[in-house]
C-alpha cells in the first residue's frame, strides 16, 4: 500500500513539474522595443487595427512596440524587410493574410503563408463605395454603367492583391465587366482620392471607409459579400448577392505576423496571449464594431486555417486574371 502511494506521489510530482517547465521556458519578456512593420501607409486598414493591437500586446509585454509605415509593391516592401530582419523576435509585420499567402504566385516575395506564424485580429469586410456625385444609387447600376462603358469607370484601390483589388477582380470574374483600375500606396489614400473625385468608385473594406460614409463623403452601394453589414451610426449596407445571387466571398483576416524561425519562447508567448488578453481585448471589440469589421481573434493552426481559402481565391483568381507569374498549384495552392 505504501509502495503504490509513494509511486503515486511520484507521478504525481512528475506531472506537474512536466506542466510547469513548459509554462515556464514559453514566458518571454522583450529587452528592447519590438519593431513592427506595417506595410501600407498610415490611416489605411492595417495601420488602424494595428496601431489598436499593439497597444493591448504592450500593456502585457511590458515593452514598446513600435509601428513604422514601410509601402510599396502592395506591401511586399515592408513584408521583406520583416522576413530579411534577424530572427531574434523583434521584428514583425502586419495586413491581410490573402496578400501575405499569394506574394509567392504574384513573384514579388519569395515566401508561402507557411513560412510566418499568424496572429489574426479581425476580419474585414470589402464595401462597393461611390462619390455622392455619381448618378449611381445601388451595385446594379453601377454593374449596368460599367458595362455599357468598359474600363471607362475608375475604381481606386491599394494595388495589386490588396483587399479593394482583389474585391474587384471578383465582381469583373462573375459579371465580366472592365474597369480602369486606379492604385495607391494604401486603403486610405485609395478613399480620400473617391472621395475627391479623382476616382469614381473604391472597392476598399469598410473599415477605411467608415468615417467617409457615416459623413455622406461616400455613399455604400453593398458589401462584397453575401451577408449585409451593420454599420454602427450609418445603418445597413445590404450584400452585393441581392444583386447577384450566389454571390459569395470567402473573409478577409487581418493580423500580425511573425516569421518562423524566431525563438519558440516568442511565439509561445504570443500565443498565449493571443488566448488569455487579445481574445477578451475590449478596445480591438470596440474597434470592430464602430468599423465594419468582424472581432476575430485566432493564431497557430486554427489561424492558418481559417485564412487559406481567401489565400486560394486571390491567388487563382490573380492567375486567372493574367497578373500572377507562378502558377498557385506548384507552389502548394491547390484550386479552389
Amino acid at each position: 500500500m505504501k509502495k503504490r502511494f509513494f509511486l503515486r506521489s511520484v507521478s504525481l510530482a512528475a506531472l506537474a513539474l512536466g506542466i510547469a517547465l513548459p509554462a515556464a521556458a514559453q514566458q518571454w519578456k522583450p529587452t528592447r522595443p519590438i519593431n513592427l512593420i506595417v506595410p501600407w501607409a498610415a490611416g489605411g486598414s492595417t495601420d488602424q487595427v494595428t496601431r489598436v493591437t499593439a497597444a493591448e500586446l504592450e500593456k502585457v509585454l511590458g515593452q514598446t512596440i513600435v509601428v513604422i509605415n514601410q509601402p510599396g509593391a502592395s506591401g511586399a516592401i515592408g513584408t521583406k524587410s520583416a522576413l530579411d530582419a534577424p530572427k531574434d523576435g523583434y521584428t514583425w509585420t502586419a495586413g491581410a493574410a490573402q496578400d501575405l499567402g499569394t506574394y509567392q504566385t504574384l513573384g514579388s516575395l519569395n515566401s508561402n503563408i507557411k513560412d510566418w506564424n499568424l496572429f489574426l485580429n479581425v476580419a474585414n469586410i470589402q464595401v462597393i463605395g461611390v462619390n455622392p456625385k455619381t448618378p449611381y444609387t445601388n451595385a446594379r447600376q453601377l454593374l449596368d454603367a460599367m458595362k455599357a462603358r468598359p474600363g471607362q469607370i475608375s475604381v481606386a484601390t491599394a494595388g495589386v492583391t490588396s483587399a479593394g483589388h482583389n474585391a474587384m477582380e471578383l465582381i469583373s470574374k462573375v459579371t465580366g465587366v472592365k474597369y480602369r483600375h486606379v492604385t495607391y500606396d494604401g486603403g486610405n489614400p485609395a478613399v480620400v482620392a473617391t472621395v475627391s473625385g479623382e476616382a469614381d468608385v473604391t472597392t476598399q473594406l469598410a473599415v477605411e471607409q467608415a468615417d467617409m460614409i457615416r459623413g455622406k463623403r461616400l455613399r455604400p452601394l453593398a458589401t462584397v459579400s453575401d451577408k449585409p453589414l451593420e454599420l454602427e451610426g450609418y445603418g445597413t449596407i445590404p450584400p452585393l448577392s441581392q444583386t447577384l445571387p450566389g454571390f459569395t466571398a470567402p473573409a478577409n483576416y487581418f493580423g500580425i505576423f511573425i516569421p518562423k524561425g524566431v525563438p519558440d519562447e516568442v511565439v509561445k508567448t504570443l500565443d498565449n496571449i493571443w488566448a488569455e488578453n487579445i481574445s477578451k481585448s475590449e478596445a480591438l471589440k470596440k474597434y470592430a464594431a464602430s468599423r465594419g469589421a468582424l472581432f476575430a481573434p485566432m493564431s497557430g493552426e486554427a489561424a492558418q486555417k481559417a485564412v487559406f481559402p481567401a489565400i486560394q481565391a486571390n491567388a487563382w483568381l490573380l492567375f486567372d486574371g493574367g497578373k500572377a507569374k507562378v502558377s498557385p498549384d506548384t507552389v502548394g495552392i491547390p484550386k479552389p
